[in-house]
């Protein structure tokens, strides 16, 4: 495959299926890439030489039968799209294999930077850094005031129960994939178990929310979010508590590359 016919992405098959069913939208031949970043969903950016869109995909090669649901991906930011919530503009759900080997979805590309490193940020400076990461706090507010119910997602998850689920989950996500003792994580995870909160009312979870799975525009505002495959209905609380984790400095020795909580700039958790 050469690069501009990246694995994964058939640009004929894709071109005759986007003719058929959004007839004059593609204006001469498609060309494609594989955006780097991505740590599960393969995501391409598609061009005809003069409007450019993006394409979400499942990874190649065999996936669980419930993972990687392009779908439900496509559903959730077509429910925000009408909303103040900046998400990419929905264009096509395509649910037969023949296309793409796989279920995908194409989406408009949205202009943006997904600041990854410290090293990245440092260009920006203190101020816009703040700026950035605090527009990252408002903008996760916003998406937690959607009713769920009013863009038709009242049924998107099960909120009951959720924090309890997750709590299991990730726990037995631990014990697969140990391979050293951690001192202390198996009295931390049983201590958790007996002091669930109570959760407040259910809001739209992005699941993952956090400063490189969002573009930032120049004038350091969000123009997107992106990277919906873990988003669900549950306690809007678990995306501030990932979020806070994020902004946290880790301090590991010997790292070559910093987290975006430690660029000059970057506004922490409180003391």
């Amino acid at each position: 495959m050469s690069a501009d016919h990246p694995p994964g992405l058939d640009l004929d098959r894709l071109r005759a299926l986007l003719e058929r069913e959004r007839p004059g939208l593609v204006d001469g031949p498609l060309t494609g890439r594989l955006i780097e970043g991505g740590r599960s969903n393969l995501t391409y950016a598609l061009s005809d030489g003069t409007s450019r869109w993006v394409v979400r995909r499942p990874p190649l090669g065999h996936v669980l039968a419930t993972a990687h649901d392009m779908k439900r991906e496509h559903r959730v930011i077509s429910a925000l799209h009408p909303t103040d919530v900046p998400v990419p503009r929905p264009v096509l759900l395509c649910e037969d294999d023949e296309v793409l080997g796989a279920p995908f979805y194409v989406m408009e590309f949205v202009e943006g930077t997904p600041y990854r490193t410290a090293q990245q940020l440092a260009p920006l400076g203190e101020t816009r850094t703040r700026d950035a990461v605090l527009s990252l706090v408002d903008t996760l507010v916003g998406l937690h005031a959607v009713d769920p119910a009013a863009v038709g997602l009242q049924d998107f998850g099960r909120p009951e129960g959720f924090l309890d689920r997750q709590l299991r989950r990730w726990g037995k996500q631990l014990d697969a994939s140990r391979n050293r003792d951690l001192a202390g994580v198996d009295e931390l995870h049983a201590a958790l178990g007996r002091a669930l909160p109570t959760s407040p009312a259910p809001a739209v979870v992005h699941g993952d929310y956090r400063l490189d799975n969002v573009l930032i525009g120049p004038d350091d505002t969000i123009r997107a979010i992106l990277d919906w495959e873990m988003s669900t209905l549950g306690d809007p609380l678990t995306d501030l508590g990932l979020l806070v984790m994020y902004s946290t400095p880790l301090g590991l020795p010997k790292s070559p590359v910093s987290t975006t909580a430690e660029a000059p700039g970057h506004p922490g958790p409180p003391s």
